[in-house]
């Protein structure tokens, strides 16, 4: 079973997620819980052997490993980790600072392309899709210590939902996969 959420330090393994592709991959498989490079590349439009070379790539960073099951070559791939957490606090040398930002980066290009995407298909959901997907946005006045309880309740009430990633047992009828894209940004001084 996949742990919750990885830390990741190290300029490498930073530098294996600078590709939007990869975090798709990425989602993919977690979403999935088992997925073939053949099943991305159905997903994405990528050819199979792109999809095979950046999981394995995935995998050798430990993101996803190969997972029970397949036939021949369809070797099925499962995430090491739910969540992947990249802060610029754990940045000890300037290498590490820009891999992470390179990583944040292909993860900002990968969620706004994706956003971007189901919003204009949004017109094609049924009524009660359209009426609860779109885009919140808030611009308020906080101290750091709100702004952290704000994710930490944000946080909270995500994780009511969060066995369901993995249990599909769990997933009630007619319950789609969704996702929730949080972000909390300052005005520099």
């Amino acid at each position: 079973m996949a742990e919750d959420t990885r830390r990741i330090t190290d300029p490498k393994a930073l530098r294996a997620l600078a590709h939007p592709l990869r975090w798709q991959l990425l989602e993919i498989v977690g979403r999935e819980g088992t997925a073939t490079a053949t099943q991305c590349a159905q997903e994405t439009g990528e050819s199979v052997a792109n999809c095979s070379y950046h999981l394995n790539l995935l995998a050798k960073y430990n993101y996803v490993e190969k997972a029970e099951g397949g036939q021949g070559r369809e070797k099925p791939w499962r995430v090491v980790s739910l969540s992947q957490q990249v802060s610029t606090e754990d940045a000890t040398d300037d290498d590490t600072r820009l891999a992470m930002q390179a990583a944040s980066t292909a993860f900002l290009d990968y969620e706004l392309a994706l956003i971007k995407e189901r919003g204009l298909q949004s017109h094609l959901e049924p009524p009660d899709w359209r009426a609860v997907v779109g885009v919140d946005n808030s611009n308020d006045f906080l101290t750091p210590a709100e702004v952290e309880e704000l994710r930490v309740a944000v946080r909270e009430l995500r994780d009511r939902f969060r066995d369901r990633r993995t249990d599909p047992a769990k997933r009630p009828k007619g319950s789609r996969s969704v996702n929730v894209f949080f972000s909390t940004t300052v005005k520099p001084d």
